[in-house]
């Protein structure tokens, strides 16, 4: 689910104290696509969620898996 995904994203940007902003420059991932997910009105593509997990140094499957 888009928003679970985005709840992880927002932990993330929260842990390692950076901003949507200073993500979209690192990754190039636009803000209004990130702005997207938040919505829910776009689900990630595979290789912006592997652009975010290389980021963040987590696993794609980090992003994809429901909590438990």
């Amino acid at each position: 689910e888009v928003r679970e995904m985005y709840k992880k994203f927002v932990e993330l940007l929260q842990k390692e104290k950076v901003t949507p902003y200073q993500v979209s420059k690192a990754t190039g991932i636009s803000q209004s696509t990130l702005s997207d997910w938040k919505t829910g009105r776009a689900k990630p593509k595979a290789d912006k969620l592997l652009k975010l997990a290389e980021y963040f140094g987590v696993t794609v499957d980090y992003f994809l898996k429901e909590e438990s």
